[in-house]
């Protein structure tokens, strides 16, 4: 019998029905899963629920330290505006952290952001106050928890754990982006509805229950100080650093917060019938005389201490609960219809609903965290990691799949925030005399670098602006090409050409940084030293560690972008670029696979295995050969440490896979059923009890099976190249754009 090729709408005849794909991945609990609580956001604010569709139950969803000092919790309340540095910090400079190393080719030593101490899976360890205040410092703010209250006869609060919580049902409404959770508590039936605006910080619950109208149930509010954590947002251990003023305004509450010099207000309006009073220094309790409760919650940045403007503002909440869930229902509904989709149902392989399931998931999870102005942490804001910091080697993986699934919106969003932070990258590459901007690894809103003894010396970060700003320009043209495909108009011009103007300082300036980085010797362009790869397992050997495969390949590759760019500008190529990108050594080869650097020890077999980035993540390049990069697939299959990889590592090695028309291995390296490469009910992305939520893993499946569904330059002329021709998979895509 012949095989049944894979499909997809057009060769169906019909679309899509998104309500259909997305309502059959509705998330569904019918008991507290402490590992997988769920959130509603909008890319700029996230609040995390568990059972009881607030944060009743914090202790019980732990995000353990890795020093020592005590969970924090996964219920985290967190805005991208949200950020807060404790005082003492202002002597510490990050040039007093420069160590100098040598470089051949420069007659001084180059000088790094380095680090006198240690970081790793027992936490950061330093003997330098300079060290760890500039890595902890800005950290994220939980900016409130707002939790149900169970009350006695005389008002007093009930200590409850999750036993207490029976006949518990919560369901996720993707396809409206509303929670809704059900359970019985104390003998009394409790309702709660829980949903996010879609363009403001506003949170909106409304509550069911005999136990308001009867006084025995309330909702607290209550506010902590910023805490320098890894791992934890909020210190409740310092009532007195921080202050909590309220005022009663027309319509609801202000609440004044001040930490140090950041201060933020929480504004609140309730439905009829409802108190709110202060109880503690940082602690509200809000009642109710009915039985039901609506409160809408809205967060603002206040920018400082001063309170004289704020003071007299007026409330601009929405006027109701019903107000916010109509927005966000409107809103989730063009998500869902406005951008691209695949679809899995027909398939018979046994791994395509998971592998579906996974996908939208990953759309709403990337969609409420990553879509926001600034780059997002590697647990968006559902709870801090690395002090709530962002990775900038992270980004594509966070955010590359919004121009592949046609919603270049929140691509660009982050591609506005390269050009405000340029100036910090700037000054590292002037101070380390190279031109143009060198972008760094771990960095909170300002740009400014951390300490670290790995960070300072990654370089795969680098061109990943020009990948993304690629992924729009390609966003743009395709979509411009689609909408006048009748029309003699340049495809540079509207959003193809705005796209140009607008984000050419930024490639221009990240390939002029590469080109002088590589330093000429008589084998050609080379790569360090000093340098880590992405696999970071070389951190000790940065002194003398050069030429890693994945980064000569991504070198080449993104300077002949920018040049592309120049001539889509009108400009002249420039000579150096062409000499760099033409001249690069050859990544090192030995036994027929390619090793990750080029000098003993050549390939350590744990972390990323970054080598097979060469050729899937990126395109085919004249540094790669493919057959070797398949010798190298294959060699990394047989023995890899599967258990120190990180979860975008299984779409690395599905993208190469594919690319090397690999299809079965590529859905197999997908959906491998390995630790790091687990998804929670929630659709999170789980690696460890201290990163209990990875975003680059559900990133880099959506980049994946956007490359193995839409295919890629070159690709083989058949639908869906990426997946297996085997009868067993129908897939059906709409909107994708092909990947470089």
């Amino acid at each position: 019998m012949t095989a049944e090729p894979a499909r997809d709408s057009g060769n169906l005849g019909e679309g899509i029905d998104r309500q259909a794909l997305v309502e059959r991945h509705t998330v569904v609990l019918r008991e507290a899963d402490v590992r997988s609580p769920l959130s509603v956001g909008n890319g700029e604010f996230c609040f995390t629920a568990d059972i009881t569709g607030l944060q009743t139950f914090p202790d019980h969803y732990p995000v353990e330290s890795r020093d020592g000092t005590g969970p924090g919790t996964l219920l985290g309340t967190q805005a991208q505006w949200g950020w807060h540095s404790t005082p003492g910090g202002a002597s510490y400079r990050v040039d007093d952290m420069c160590v100098g190393y040598q470089t051949p080719g420069r007659a001084e030593p180059v000088p790094y952001v380095d680090m006198s101490g240690t970081i790793g899976g027992t936490g950061d360890r330093s003997d330098s106050a300079a060290e760890l205040w500039l890595r902890a410092n800005p950290h994220r703010l939980d900016l409130g928890r707002i939790g149900f209250r169970l009350l006695d006869s005389d008002g007093r609060v009930r200590r409850l754990t999750l036993a207490d919580v029976e006949d518990a049902v919560q369901r996720l409404d993707l396809w409206r982006g509303i929670l809704h959770s059900s359970f019985t508590i104390a003998g009394y039936a409790v309702n709660v509805e829980t949903v996010c605006h879609p363009e403001r910080d506003v949170l909106a619950v409304r509550i069911r229950s005999d136990a308001l109208r009867e006084s025995r149930a309330a909702v607290g509010i209550a506010f902590s100080y910023g805490a320098e954590r890894w791992h934890d947002a909020a210190d409740w251990s310092r009532p007195d650093a921080h202050r909590t003023t309220v005022r009663r305004r027309d319509g609801g509450w202000q609440v004044d917060r001040e930490l140090d010099a950041t201060g933020y207000q929480v504004e609140i309006a309730a439905s009829p019938g409802v108190a709110l009073d202060q109880v503690g220094p940082h602690e509200l309790r809000v009642t109710s005389s009915s039985a039901a409760m609506e409160l809408v919650v809205g967060f603002t940045d206040g920018g400082g201490p001063d309170r004289a403007a704020s003071a007299s503002a007026p409330l601009v909440l929405p006027s109701s609960f019903d107000d916010v869930r109509s927005a966000a229902a409107e809103h989730w509904r063009r998500f869902w219809t406005e951008g691209a989709a695949v679809d899995l149902d027909g398939s018979t392989d046994d791994r395509a609903p998971e592998l579906e399931r996974r996908v939208v998931l990953s759309q709403y999870l990337t969609a409420i965290n990553g879509a926001g102005s600034v780059p997002p942490q590697e647990t968006g804001l559902v709870c801090n990691s690395w002090f709530g910091k962002f990775h900038l080697e992270m980004v594509w993986w966070h955010v590359a799949h919004f121009g592949l699934w046609n919603r270049p919106g929140s691509l660009e969003r982050v591609l506005r925030w390269y050009r405000r932070a340029s100036e910090s990258g700037r000054e590292t590459a002037k101070r380390q005399g190279y031109a143009g901007v060198r972008w760094p690894k771990m960095v909170g809103p300002d740009g400014r670098e951390s300490p670290s003894p790995i960070g300072p010396f990654l370089i795969w970060q680098q061109p990943h602006p020009i990948y993304l700003a690629e992924l729009l320009y390609r966003n743009q043209s395709m979509i411009m090409n689609s909408n006048r495909a009748h029309s003699t108009e340049s495809v540079h011009d509207h959003g193809s050409g705005r796209v140009l103007e607008e984000y050419a300082g930024i490639v221009f300036e990240t390939a002029e940084f590469m080109a002088s980085f590589a330093r000429p010797t008589s084998r050609g362009y080379e790569l360090g030293p000093p340098v880590i790869p992405a696999q970071e397992s070389y951190g000790s050997m940065r002194a003398r560690a050069s030429n890693p495969t994945f980064e000569l390949a991504y070198w080449q590759w993104a300077l002949g972008v920018a040049q592309q760019w120049r001539r889509r500008l009108g400009l002249a190529p420039d000579p150096h670029w062409d000499a760099v990108a033409h001249g690069l050594v050859r990544p090192h080869v030995r036994d027929g696979v390619y090793a990750a650097i080029d000098v003993e020890p050549y390939t350590i077999r744990t972390d990323h295995p970054s080598m097979l980035c060469g050729l899937g993540f990126l395109p085919r390049t004249p540094l790669i050969e493919p057959e070797t990069m398949r010798a190298t697939l294959r060699d990394v299959l047989d023995d890899w440490d599967w258990d120190s990889t990180w979860g975008w590592d299984y779409p690395v090695l599905a993208m190469c896979a594919a690319r090397l028309e690999e299809p079965e291995l590529a859905v197999s390296a997908l959906t491998m059923e390995v630790g790091k490469n687990t998804y929670l009910a929630s659709g999170h992305n789980r690696q460890t009890d201290s990163l209990p939520l990875y975003l680059p893993g559900n990133g880099g499946v959506l980049a994946a099976v956007a490359l193995m569904a839409a295919g890629w330059d070159g690709m083989p002329d058949r639908h869906a190249p990426g997946f297996p021709h085997d009868g067993r998979w129908t897939v059906r895509h709409e909107g994708l754009i092909r990947s470089p």
